[in-house]
């Protein structure tokens, strides 16, 4: 699948139009439906592809952001061979009660995998939990970027971002 037929495909099931309330708390006329490309196998797999292309060499680790970011991390972690750790939003209060769930050592140099970003806020606060616990945070890979501030933010917090797509490439109005 060539990138444009990947991007096409990634508008015609994720992209929906209305009014929405996204994480960040702004109101939006569409959304990008991660959960739209992340059960379709064949759209996963692509994507997936692509990050494992984005990789930096050297890194020890894959790490998501429960909930949306556990398919990306575990498809990047079968096709680089690479384990991952999941980032809990929150604590759950019971089991293990882990922020951070998988192996995880001091010193791991990671790349966080992230859906859809508009603000980065969730992956950032991720992100910091991640060095808080002794890793290096060596780049985000998102799968589309909004273009509401995500770039910034990652920037202003010291993450290198990066995303397979924008809205504007997706041709998203």
């Amino acid at each position: 699948m060539t990138d444009a037929e990947l991007a096409q495909r990634l508008k015609e099931v994720s992209v929906l139009k209305g009014s929405f309330t996204l994480r960040s708390g702004r109101h939006s006329n569409y959304i990008i439906d991660k959960y739209a490309f992340e059960t379709r196998p064949e759209l996963l797999t692509e994507i997936a592809r692509r990050i494992v292309e984005r990789l930096p060499a050297g890194i020890t680790r894959i790490a998501g952001v429960e909930l949306g970011g556990v398919p990306l991390a575990t498809a990047v972690s079968l096709q680089s061979g690479l384990p991952f750790v999941i980032v809990k939003k929150e604590r759950k209060g019971y089991g293990t009660d882990k922020a951070i769930e998988g192996a995880l050592a001091s010193g791991d140099t990671i790349v966080l995998v992230e859906d859809v970003a508009t603000t980065g806020g969730g992956a950032i606060a991720a992100a910091e939990q991640l060095v808080a616990a002794g890793a290096k945070i060596v780049k985000v890979i998102g799968v589309v970027d909004r273009e509401e501030g995500a770039v910034e933010g990652f920037k202003k917090a010291g993450f290198p971002f990066e995303a397979l797509f924008t809205r504007t490439s997706l041709g998203i109005r």
